[in-house]
């Protein structure tokens, strides 16, 4: 199996576009022998995370929630403290929800790098 490497610069690019248009290369489905139940995607490259942008109210809107398991300790930060602190957790975040729940999702998300 061939790995290419895709090189996509993310600035002025909407999030989940982009997101779908990379989970659709980790998984390898434009190749034409692709099977879902074989790993064959690509490796995906991207650069200037940072310039990633949002449609709508989703930057004041869309929340990301956490709990440290104490009593307590629910948290949660809005999309725009997110995208100022860590890009990368934004665009990785969406690729994985958007990629399939079985075996072989940890390993496709690893071939995800951020330059």
């Amino acid at each position: 199996m061939e790995r290419k490497i895709h090189k996509i610069n993310a600035n002025g690019k909407i999030l989940g576009r982009l997101a779908s248009e990379i989970a659709v290369l980790l998984q390898g489905k434009r190749k034409i022998g692709y099977r879902p139940n074989i790993d064959g995607g690509d490796i995906v490259e991207v650069t200037d995370v940072g310039a990633i942008t949002v449609t709508g109210q989703k930057l004041t809107q869309k929340k990301y929630y956490r709990h440290s398991t104490y009593p307590g300790g629910f948290r949660e930060d809005i999309l725009k403290e997110r995208l100022a602190n860590n890009p990368a957790f934004v665009l990785r975040n969406a690729v994985y929800h958007m990629l399939p729940t079985n075996r072989l999702r940890e390993r496709m998300i690893k071939r995800l790098k951020f330059i």
